[in-house]
């Protein structure tokens, strides 16, 4: 069995009094696609700053790739191959959408004429070719959050936190949004993603984590984890438990 890609182990966090995170364990398998649920203040969000790097933990430990990474700045794992889509796209204004691509290659030190065709085949890969010239402020939701998309990929990470990337789109428009990362992951991307829709995580998952209170309730298959429950309990209610 290959080892984790991400491997989180008794990762605890608190602010103040309130503790959001208890002694976490969790890992991300090569190219997995891993589903992060729960109900609002789970730990979910949490969670994925703590790998990301932009909080860090009170106590535990994250390994990525073979390497600690606990204490790393977010920038640095940004560069060893984690990155992350936020839930509310907030792209660069003033810039064009290629514009917007080549600031993070820029960022990892690629530039030049190389840049411009990796961003124009990220923009192409997600649907936003014709778009390339065209200001951010045009764009439309769905088109905003595969803009999200293409800056979190660009400089070609091992893993992708996706962050409710679906929020406020139509069924169609989740399915697109759905293809995108299905064609990412095919690619040898791993993928976490949080979500509150639930058949778009349910359908996309191989494994999926339920969290509630800041601790994991369920770990399994999409079926399992919807027949556990703890996580009928949470979603549904005493009447799930009768």
């Amino acid at each position: 069995m290959s080892e984790p890609l991400l491997h989180v182990t008794a990762l605890s966090k608190s602010f103040g009094a309130f503790r959001a995170l208890s002694d976490i364990n969790l890992s991300v398998g090569p190219s997995e696609r891993l589903g992060i649920i729960g109900p609002n203040g789970s730990g979910k969000t949490t969670l994925i700053n703590c790998v990301s790097g932009t909080l860090l933990p009170d106590a535990g430990r994250i390994t990525f790739r073979g390497r600690e990474v606990t204490r790393v700045p977010a920038h640095r794992r940004a560069r060893l191959g984690i990155a992350r889509s936020f839930q509310i796209p907030q792209p660069f204004t003033g810039m064009s959408v290629l514009e917007n691509l080549l600031v993070p290659l820029d960022y990892v030190g690629r530039s030049g004429p190389d840049a411009r065709a990796r961003a124009a085949a990220v923009l192409a890969s997600v649907g936003l070719a014709a778009r390339a010239d065209h200001a951010c402020e045009l764009l439309s939701q769905l088109e905003l959050r595969k803009l999200e998309l293409a800056r979190a990929v660009i400089a070609e990470p091992r893993l992708l936190i996706a962050d409710e990337a679906m929020a406020g789109l139509s069924e169609g428009e989740i399915d697109e949004v759905l293809a995108i990362l299905a064609q990412l992951n095919e690619t040898g991307v791993a993928i976490i993603m949080i979500e509150h829709i639930m058949h778009a995580v349910m359908r996309f998952s191989h494994r999926i984590v339920c969290f509630d209170t800041g601790r994991v309730i369920a770990d399994g298959t999409p079926e399992e984890v919807a027949d556990h429950r703890d996580v009928q309990r949470v979603y549904f209610g005493e009447q799930a438990r009768r």
